[in-house]
């Protein structure tokens, strides 16, 4: 007969090695598909994700991570404070948000596509596939010196809400 010695740590390492223990829970993750049309060469914003919970008390910064970046294009990610619109699920808060920005190439028209993991206030991560449809920019009909104010906006600036 042969002698069988098993100790919890043998165990242990043999579900480890099969996979069937897990550390910690994984976390669910939902994609979201959307599509985009933006003028050619203008800063569009894609994503804003506050640090509102679920039951609207503060929690950490949402983390973005860019998972497939544009072909014809840039992102920018900004952070800072803005106050929720009313519609919102928490109405007129004010709160700290991550943003991400959008811009063409110069004179690009066509479709591009990224893809955008965002780590909420609630630990959740989703996924966001966002297809970008861009198109001729219009004639700006803007005097020079309204322009000029326009493009001074401050770095912080995540209006568009």
């Amino acid at each position: 007969m042969i002698a069988v010695r098993s100790s919890a740590a043998t165990v242990v390492a043999v579900l480890m090695a099969a996979g069937l223990v897990c550390a910690a829970p994984a976390q669910a993750q939902t994609t979201t598909t959307r599509s985009e049309t933006v003028a050619s060469g203008k800063v569009v914003r894609l994503v804003i994700s506050p640090n509102l919970k679920k039951d609207c008390s503060t929690g950490s910064l949402p983390e973005i991570k860019v998972v497939t970046a544009p072909q014809n294009g840039q992102l920018k990610s900004k952070s800072g404070k803005l106050k929720t619109p009313a519609s919102y699920r928490c109405p007129n808060k004010e709160a700290q948000a991550t943003a991400v920005f959008y811009k063409s190439k110069a004179g690009f028209t066509g479709s591009d596509q990224v893809l955008i993991e965002v780590k909420t206030a609630e630990g959740t991560v989703e996924k966001q596939d966002i297809r970008i449809t861009v198109e001729a920019a219009k004639a700006d009909a803007k005097k020079p010196d309204e322009k000029k104010t326009e493009d001074k906006k401050d770095d912080k600036d995540l209006s568009d809400l």
